[in-house]
């Protein structure tokens, strides 16, 4: 990648009904939402709050975001800038 390109730091967005309010188990992986995935923190944060802000009426409806970026190079934070 040439040094000019921004840096994409990918983030994926889901979302769905979890079995109870402590935990991250999702009711049914069928009707897990995924919402979307962004290249940046700022532009996934801004879907994550949408679709936050639609299903507040339900408790057990919760929405994450997920770092891919971390997943695809876990070392990634860690190395130093060029």
């Amino acid at each position: 990648m040439p040094d000019s390109a921004p840096q994409q730091l990918l983030h994926l967005v889901i979302g769905g009904e979890l079995t109870d309010l402590g935990g991250t188990t999702f009711k049914d992986l069928d009707k897990v939402e995924i919402v979307g995935v962004y290249p940046n923190y700022a532009s996934a944060y801004t879907a994550w709050k949408a679709k936050a802000q639609q299903t507040v009426d339900n408790a057990h409806m919760r929405y994450f975001i997920v770092h891919l970026h971390r997943l695809l190079d876990p070392d990634q934070d860690t190395k130093p800038a060029r």
